[in-house]
């Protein structure tokens, strides 16, 4: 009958114990305590009275100490709540993102960034070791005086100088080995070409993958920006930004007044490749005083079809030229035998370097400049003439 009377009497504190507890939390007081919390306080309470159950302290007042300290661990437990509050909601709150490897805090919010493809990444400290996999993404670095951190670039990265002597780690399938050995604090790389299973796997070791995707032409001061942020170099992001953005205004202003030329921009002539909205260059060709012809296309790089361009009747026919993205002038060529085109007509063919057009780097308002002389070359006198096929 005794230890009944015991087994009661724990059963009554435990039952005292938890009565409080859903007090405390219909108040609002235990709101941010953990399940884990509760539970462990329980079964610190039950274990004490086993151990006091046979001690004469412990069948006069055991039920009342166990209750009294399992009080006390919640009240600590609710004070702590209280003084750092910010941050649990903080930890609790924290956003689905890339893994780094570097432990969250609350006052590293401001090293919180954003990447095109809406994921967040968190760094404690700029980034030591860095592979791009986009010739853009590397002229972005070394413009922002990055050259040093720079470990591993694509085989198309040549510009500038510097980036040809880095280690190559491929393009449109780069080699995880590669890139693996170079021992990265992070890869930056465009949504296109950064495949599913390579991002996987950098992620699951712990190497963050940020993607940088410029749709518009804002969108390239916006990543000059971010990146500045991220390896705090923000004074070097701002003096590039600001002059893209007022050279940007000066070519607008000669355009304005101008009428409006209608442009092809062949990328690819077998089969006929161009550009739509979706891609920063139809966003170009705007703002350099031309209409897109394949602005009705739904996609942003169109096939079009002979029968299209014959009815929009582009008045200038622009090809991108280069070492790697280039149009052949024998494919060039080729154009004269639609000789209804008005472009034919006036021999207007003009190219453009694909390495400052079709990269969506600092040097794209040099591309911008160029579409502007092909397109209005009576802006800048007789000198720069068009390109005879």
């Amino acid at each position: 009958m005794k230890k009944r009377v015991q087994s009661s009497r724990s059963s009554q504190a435990l039952g005292i114990f938890i009565a409080i507890a859903l007090k405390l939390v219909s108040c609002g007081v235990l709101a941010s305590l953990t399940a884990c919390t509760v539970r462990a306080s329980v079964r610190l309470g039950c274990s004490l009275a086993v151990v006091f159950r046979g001690t004469p302290f412990g069948r006069d007042h055991g039920h009342q100490w166990v209750i009294g300290l399992c009080v006390c661990l919640l009240l600590l437990d609710v004070s702590m709540v209280s003084a750092y509050g910010s941050k649990v909601s903080i930890m609790k709150r924290r956003p689905q993102g890339i893994l780094t490897g570097m432990p969250f805090m609350a006052h590293v919010s401001s090293r919180a960034f954003v990447d095109d493809a809406g994921r967040r990444l968190y760094l404690a400290k700029p980034p030591a070791r860095v592979v791009s996999l986009a010739p853009s993404i590397t002229e972005m670095l070394f413009a922002l005086g990055l050259g040093e951190q720079i470990v591993g670039v694509t085989e198309f990265c040549d510009y500038p100088a510097g980036a040809k002597s880095k280690a190559k780690v491929g393009y449109v399938n780069p080699n995880m080995e590669t890139i693996i050995g170079l021992q990265p604090d992070m890869v930056l790389a465009p949504k296109d070409f950064l495949r599913p299973d390579l991002q996987m796997k950098l992620e699951q070791l712990k190497i963050p993958v940020f993607v940088l995707d410029a749709k518009t032409l804002e969108d390239i001061p916006l990543q000059i920006h971010t990146l500045g942020a991220m390896f705090e170099k923000t004074s070097a992001a701002n003096d590039i930004t600001q002059r893209i953005r007022q050279r940007m205004t000066e070519l607008k202003l000669k355009v304005e007044t101008l009428p409006t030329k209608r442009v092809l921009y062949v990328l690819n002539s077998q089969p006929l490749i161009s550009v739509g909205p979706g891609s920063f260059i139809h966003q170009m060709i705007g703002l350099a005083g031309g209409v897109n012809v394949a602005a009705q296309a739904g996609v942003a790089y169109p096939r079009l079809s002979m029968e299209t361009v014959l009815k929009e009747d582009p008045e200038v026919l622009i090809f991108p030229s280069g070492e790697v993205e280039t149009v052949p002038r024998s494919e060039q060529q080729q154009w004269r035998r639609w000789d209804s085109l008005s472009a034919v007509k006036r021999q207007r063919f003009h190219e453009v370097s694909s390495n400052l057009l079709n990269r969506p780097g600092p040097r794209v308002i040099e591309g911008l400049e160029q579409l502007v002389r092909a397109i209005h070359p009576e802006l800048f006198g007789p000198s720069v003439p068009a390109l005879q096929p």
